[in-house]
């Protein structure tokens, strides 16, 4: 999940991610192949298409920004594209998540092509995928684009986009396939059965949301502090699980996956710790652009690169009791 609203500049960045879980089909096609993906990305180009339409353009940031203010807040470069100029926004901050979305989806692509037929390497290549591609969305939007798809044109800036919709839909199912291929991994019979179909739940109703919220609009119902709240339960719940079978004698994967949980906690803790302490906005005082955005993506890069290294290739089913 790329990733967040940054309260330090003028932009925000929604894992994470940098800025929870499918309906049934997803528990399927987590399961079945990729019917799921086409299904969500062909969904998703749907939503895209509509985002010259609607009413979510009409959410206005609080406090109001005009296209000048936007670009004074926080670092941009003008690129020429022929006979136009492009304003590109926070261009080390984009760079940074475009990274995390390029190699998340590359460490998907991967294990996806080394499943050997396990159903948790399946759905953990789905989640990292859509991790990925919802980390692209978050930088196209939040940062790099910010002001040509929100504020060119405008008198005032809009506070959220269709891009942005659509990183939080594929961050929500992302977590979902999470917790069903470590369901997979981790737990059998009716322990298996019930956070697989929590997860469905769990992301069928977040998705269910997210689209109300887009739709009618309402700002919380399309923001990342919901997207937060809605997957906090399922890590919590692959924490706890993690944590009692390492107790019990656990193996090599379950030690991973407890370092894994706790140190997401320990990226998203810095996130906040960094925000509150206001570090970034006295660094830009001094001209110097490192945004709570930036942390957290630096830290969901590390943590990636944990999940390729000590997670991902030790997946195996859990046998049936």
């Amino acid at each position: 999940m790329d990733l967040e609203p940054d309260l330090e500049g003028g932009g925000r960045d929604g894992p994470w991610t940098d800025r929870a879980a499918c309906g049934g089909a997803v528990l399927r096609a987590s399961l079945a192949g990729s019917t799921l993906s086409r299904r969500l990305l062909a969904s998703l180009a749907g939503l895209l298409a509509t985002s010259a339409c609607g009413r979510l353009e009409t959410i206005p940031c609080d406090p109001p920004q005009t296209p000048e203010s936007w670009l004074a807040s926080q670092p941009h470069v003008e690129v020429a594209v022929g006979s136009h100029r492009l304003v590109l926004v926070q261009p080390s901050t984009s760079a940074i998540v475009f990274a995390l979305g390029l190699l998340t989806i590359g460490i998907g692509v991967r294990l996806l092509s080394r499943r050997e037929g396990q159903r948790s390497r399946l759905a953990w290549g789905v989640a990292l995928g859509l991790w990925g591609a919802g980390a692209l969305l978050a930088g196209t939007s939040y940062e790099a684009f910010s002001y040509a798809i929100k504020c060119a044109g405008r008198a005032t800036c809009a506070w959220t986009s269709w891009w942005e919709v659509g990183y939080l839909l594929l961050s929500g199912a992302s977590v979902g396939a999470m917790v069903l291929g470590t369901a997979h991994a981790c737990a059998a019979g009716r322990l298996r059965r019930a956070l697989s179909a929590g997860a469905v739940a769990g992301v069928a109703l977040y998705l269910a949301v997210v689209l109300t919220g887009a739709f009618v609009p309402v700002r919380f119902l399309v923001s990342f502090e919901l997207l937060v709240l809605c997957a906090a339960p399922g890590f919590a719940a692959l924490l706890v699980l993690s944590a009692r079978r390492w107790r019990r004698g656990g193996d090599l994967l379950d030690r991973a996956l407890l370092r894994a949980w706790l140190g997401l906690a320990a990226v998203f803790g810095a996130y906040c710790l960094y925000l509150g302490l206001g570090a970034g906005a006295a660094l830009w005082a001094k001209d110097i652009w490192f945004s709570g955005n930036d942390v957290l993506h630096v830290g969901l890069i590390a943590w990636m690169l944990h999940l390729a290294a000590a997670v991902l290739p030790r997946l195996r089913d859990l046998p049936e009791a």
